[in-house]
């Protein structure tokens, strides 16, 4: 397995090489990239006050595909909170760690239609959280990461991501204590599951591991690469390791697609038609299986938590290449040719 230094090593190279060679593919996203930019729908996340900050003009647009080629435009390297999109991931390493069997029998895969922070479908009828991508499952799905301590839990997240990104990652401290301070309603999501008997005892563990995942750094490259390496079947395609057991691959695909983008996700299903997941950060990833990956980041929201200018992107990008998954009427666009 390579050395950390040498993935960071490869990864810059890679970058460097992309950017300078003429590439039809890059010429298209710098045109959407700009076209994009001029929106101006939306505002930043206001319930987390470090959200709330976030300048509404940065844009990054990546792509990076299974054979490890790596494009991006715009605000490409500027770091944001991964928030909601930790959900997928974090979900993965519950399966390997338990089994798809026992994983289910704590959370369920049924899409809501609810808002991501909705307590209306908690019930002590229900037995489980409906699925891991609203915030009552993504609080479940932590509980289940297990480690002698809550440092030794905190370290086996981490190393998860630096499988996914190829190097390593951080939680921003200031966004982690803004979300312990003020998440209120996801301390109440967690009592209401204490008292169901949906989730273990120790309620403040799980939710500090909640509110970590969402706090760590990436960027849209780092979104385009952990999309990409789960359309590579759980391989990062730049630095070749494994971050998911390939088993797995397609139970977190399968959220993404019906689950990962909160109450718009059916309209997504029908418009985009990939495997997604957005962020209240700013931040869409979508995954086409056996093609690439997409990271685009923009902090203005619409009224449902989506990226406005992410799923514009999105869109287009699903469009112009011929990348929706039910399409069998397009061939993918030549853009996607060495």
């Amino acid at each position: 397995m390579p050395s950390t230094s040498t993935q960071r090593d490869d990864l810059a190279a890679l970058v460097r090489d992309t950017k300078a060679a003429a590439s039809p593919l890059r010429t298209y996203l710098k045109e959407l990239h700009e076209r994009l930019a001029a929106v101006r729908d939306g505002a930043p996340a206001s319930y987390i006050p470090e959200l709330a900050i976030a300048n509404p003009d940065w844009f990054g647009l990546s792509i990076v595909t299974c054979d490890g080629r790596s494009y991006g435009v715009g605000d490409c390297e500027q770091p944001f909170t991964i928030q909601s999109i930790s959900k997928p991931l974090v979900y993965g390493l519950a399966l390997e760690t338990h089994g798809r069997d026992y994983v289910l029998s704590r959370v369920g895969v049924e899409p809501t239609g609810d808002a991501f922070n909705s307590l209306i479908r908690l019930d002590e009828k229900s037995k489980r959280p409906h699925n891991p991508m609203v915030n009552a499952g993504a609080i479940a799905t932590a509980s289940l990461i297990r480690g002698s301590d809550s440092t030794d839990r905190l370290k086996k997240l981490l190393a998860m991501f630096r499988r996914y990104v190829g190097r390593e990652v951080q939680v921003d401290m200031s966004v982690f204590v803004s979300e312990r301070t003020t998440g209120h309603r996801n301390r109440a999501i967690a009592h209401l599951m204490l008292n169901f008997g949906m989730i273990d005892a120790d309620v403040d563990g799980a939710l500090d591991l909640y509110f970590q995942q969402c706090s760590v750094l990436v960027t849209s490259r780092d979104l385009a690469v952990i999309a990409a390496t789960l359309a590579n079947g759980g391989v990062n395609p730049i630095t070749k390791e494994r971050a998911l057991d390939a088993q797995y691959v397609r139970d977190v695909l399968s959220l993404m697609y019906t689950c990962g983008m909160y109450d718009y996700a059916g309209e997504w299903a029908h418009s985009v038609g990939l495997p997604a997941k957005s962020g209240v950060g700013g931040g869409i990833m979508a995954s086409a299986p056996g093609k690439l990956g997409v990271g685009v980041f923009s902090p203005p929201l619409d009224a449902r938590g989506n990226s406005v200018r992410g799923i514009k992107a999105c869109q287009a990008i699903s469009g112009d290449l011929g990348l929706h998954m039910f399409d069998g009427t397009r061939d993918p666009s030549p853009l996607l040719a060495k």
